[in-house]
């Protein structure tokens, strides 16, 4: 038995791949335990009962959850969500100081920022134990890619940082292979560096659709996206593309699960474009809600803008479709492209390429429903060979023991 301490900035009841990770880790028989803050993602607000004076530590389903004080991420922007980080990294690694338990191991789940690293090294040199820190994001290339920043002097000390980090790892996990050469390139061993990619929980599979739901949805051909309605997620390609549908009186429902900070552009955009009729914004449902709306949906969407750092990237929710057995609408370049085109899952087309977009959709509608079925089989066998929950806790399991 391994006692492992998990040091991630996000955690239940936050939406989080880590959840799961600790769960499948826990099932092992393994003791875990999680430093994390207070949940405020992705609306920017603390969770219902939560505040920096509430529920500094609390247990989900036996794992003892040690919670930091954080700045709240507000809008998600400028310096607001640079406060956010930093009060994490260092609040964080206060917070450690007031863990009992020792322990083994160190996971480090990092989906951005960098900083997740700071409280793991106090971690480290308190409890005496590795690091095995997760990469789901490369930094500095995601504070320019996802943020927007600019900053030369900025995204210099973010590099520095990060090699300090990757420096004090014992190991270096990477959810796409693309990564290992960028991380190559700041000074890591490949010998150091492992490819973890993100599984599924496991009530993410095919199921039939819930008449009751279904009735509830528009009738006619539905394409549906979930998740973050961020800047990363290009819907300016979506909202162009479902417009030039419209414009050939090509029938198509968009259905959008989540929230984010482009909300709200998003909806004055379905206004401005007449698009009032042709897209649901359902709002956000807990993950384990997702495979019952996924199964009334044709398609399922997947998006990213064009940046350099996101062809390296799977977006983590690629897993999720595929193993609810459904075909996959992508607008992405890169690895998450190239997945769902080896695996014969769908329909790609080019990051920002909105043509494309309308194209791959035409294409899907010339189909019949056998044949989307049968894509919805290609992309769930692809997930049990390569990204299957249980059989990616083992290998987990073999890298930190």
């Amino acid at each position: 038995m391994m006692k492992v301490l998990i040091v991630t900035q996000y955690f239940w009841p936050e939406n989080f791949k880590i959840n799961d990770i600790a769960l499948g880790l826990k099932e092992k028989g393994h003791k875990v335990e999680i430093i994390t803050g207070k949940p405020n993602y992705p609306k920017g607000r603390f969770y219902s009962g939560y505040s920096n004076f509430k529920k500094n530590t609390e247990f989900w389903n036996d794992i003892k959850i040690n919670r930091s004080l954080l700045i709240s991420r507000g809008s998600g922007k400028g310096l607001r969500l640079l406060l956010n980080y930093l009060s994490f990294a260092i609040l964080g690694s206060f917070r450690i100081l007031f863990i009992k338990n020792k322990f083994d191991k160190i996971l480090v789940f990092e989906p951005s920022p960098i900083t997740v690293g700071i409280p793991a090294i106090v971690a480290k040199f308190i409890f005496k134990a590795p690091i095995y820190f997760w990469v789901q994001d490369l930094w500095p290339a995601s504070l320019s890619a996802g943020g927007g920043i600019k900053n030369k002097f900025l995204i210099k000390v973010f590099d520095w940082l990060t090699r300090f980090i990757y420096k004090h790892s014992e190991k270096i996990l990477v959810q796409s292979k693309a990564f290992i050469p960028y991380i190559e390139n700041q000074n890591v061993d490949n010998k150091k560096i492992f490819f973890y990619p993100n599984t599924s929980e496991k009530f993410y599979k095919y199921k039939n659709p819930n008449k009751e739901l279904l009735s509830s949805l528009p009738n006619g051909f539905k394409i549906m996206f979930a998740g973050n309605i961020g800047e990363a997620q290009s819907f300016d390609t979506v909202l162009i593309a479902a417009k030039m549908l419209k414009d050939e009186n090509i029938p198509v429902y968009w259905l959008i699960l989540g929230e984010g900070r482009k909300q709200n552009y998003v909806k004055n955009k379905i206004i401005e474009f007449g698009l009032e009729n042709n897209f649901l914004l359902l709002g956000s449902f807990s993950s384990d809600k997702m495979p019952e709306y996924y199964s009334c949906a044709d398609l399922l969407l997947v998006s990213l803008k064009k940046n350099f750092i996101f062809t390296l990237t799977i977006p983590s929710k690629i897993q999720s479709y595929m193993a609810c057995q459904k075909p996959i609408l992508a607008s992405l370049d890169g690895e998450g492209s190239k997945i769902i085109d080896e695996a014969n899952a769908g329909f790609t087309s080019n990051a920002e390429d909105y043509v494309g977009l309308k194209e791959s959709v035409k294409k899907a509608l010339s189909l019949s429903p056998e044949e989307l079925y049968q894509l919805g089989i290609n992309a769930r066998n692809y997930y049990l060979k390569e990204f299957e929950r249980d059989t990616l806790i083992d290998k987990l399991e073999k890298i930190i023991s």
